[in-house]
């Protein structure tokens, strides 16, 4: 779990450097659209297994779907100007 939560931040980050200031609609679609490409990794990695390990990652994928959006619209909601650089990702790392 830690391994995924580290690829979330800097997934995040990585969205957040490429968002080039185009307002906090790109931001935030950035943020969610990284969520939801963890969430598919957990996914695949859920279709390869069995059991309880396939049900804790399907809720696991689930749960950052969810953390996706939430972001996505708090960061819509919070009009964060991305061309503001830190300021942009200092907000979205308080959500």
């Amino acid at each position: 779990m830690k391994k995924i939560s580290f690829a979330l931040v800097g997934a995040a980050s990585l969205a957040l450097a490429a968002c080039g200031g185009q307002g906090d609609d790109s931001l935030g679609e950035n943020v969610q659209e990284n969520y939801e490409a963890a969430a598919d990794n957990l996914e695949a990695m859920a279709d390869n297994t069995t059991g309880a390990e396939a049900a804790t990652l399907e809720n696991q994928a689930d749960a950052l779907e969810a953390e996706g959006e939430r972001k996505e619209e708090a960061i819509d909601e919070a009009d964060v100007n991305a061309a503001n650089g830190a300021g942009a990702a200092a907000a979205v790392n308080a959500m």
